[in-house]
């Protein structure tokens, strides 16, 4: 259901990690503002999500990607065929991500359904590839990425993203670094990896290091996500929100 008041709600549609664990869908979460809806990162499942949900597709104007693995950026090559084939889109569609996204998202489309890429539509698809620290600014959304430590054939990005008055950071894939603490400083929302509970892996955040390093940053409010097995089984000690599938805030 579109927003009727100032407010701006964000809706978990997946919130799991690559590998299904805890059974869980993989990134896609919607926000809903006064002017639209777009989406921050589209899973391989995130079709399924938008039919669990009832979620239109049509009514999202954007798909804004962290970066381009399958479980964050997967799913547009269905939503690219739904709208086509399905939903009828008529309207533009915004897609935002890192640069090599005007390469890979053809080729994931080639890959996933031969010849699919190259087709006529009725609508228009609008492939931005964002520049560091460059704001983009469509549709009453402002969205600035920084680098993030996590590679994935081209940058990996933590996005601050305004809209309707709020600030909303999130991490995606990456370890801590300098500008995730500069996306999220201030943020309304902070929306975490926390991959482990404890242990430190190359390229992901685990919860420790993510609390221990964000407590300063003046975040009003920190929802960990993209959690292996071990964070879910100790979801009980986090002293943050812990995002779950169809998990709705209002901010």
């Amino acid at each position: 259901m579109m927003q009727t008041d100032s407010t701006v709600q964000v809706r978990f549609l997946g919130s799991g990690d690559a590998f299904g664990s805890g059974g869980r869908l993989q990134s896609c979460i919607l926000v809903t503002h006064l002017a639209g809806r777009f989406l921050i990162d589209c899973g391989a499942s995130a079709m399924v999500s938008l039919r669990r949900f009832d979620v239109d597709p049509n009514t999202i104007d954007s798909v804004l990607l962290t970066h381009l693995h399958g479980d964050h950026f997967g799913g547009l090559p269905f939503f690219i065929l739904d709208a086509q084939l399905v939903s009828r889109r008529g309207a533009p569609l915004l897609v935002a991500g890192p640069p090599g996204l005007a390469k890979r998202l053809p080729g994931a489309m080639e890959a996933s359904f031969p010849g699919s890429s190259g087709v006529m539509r009725k609508f228009k698809i609008d492939l931005r590839e964002m520049e560091p620290r460059v704001s983009l600014s469509a549709g009453g959304v402002r969205v600035t990425p920084f680098i993030g430590l996590h590679p994935s054939g081209d940058n990996a990005y933590s996005l601050r993203i305004e809209v309707g008055g709020r600030v909303i950071a999130c991490s995606g894939d990456t370890e801590w670094t300098g500008a995730l603490a500069e996306a999220a400083r201030g943020a309304d929302l902070l929306i975490a990896e926390a991959y482990f509970y404890e242990k430190k892996v190359p390229f992901h955040l685990d919860y420790r290091t993510l609390m221990e390093n964000s407590a300063e940053l003046g975040i009003r409010r920190t929802v960990i996500t993209h959690m292996s097995a071990d964070m879910l089984s100790k979801t009980a000690l986090a002293e943050c929100e812990v995002a779950a599938d169809g998990k709705i805030l209002e901010l």
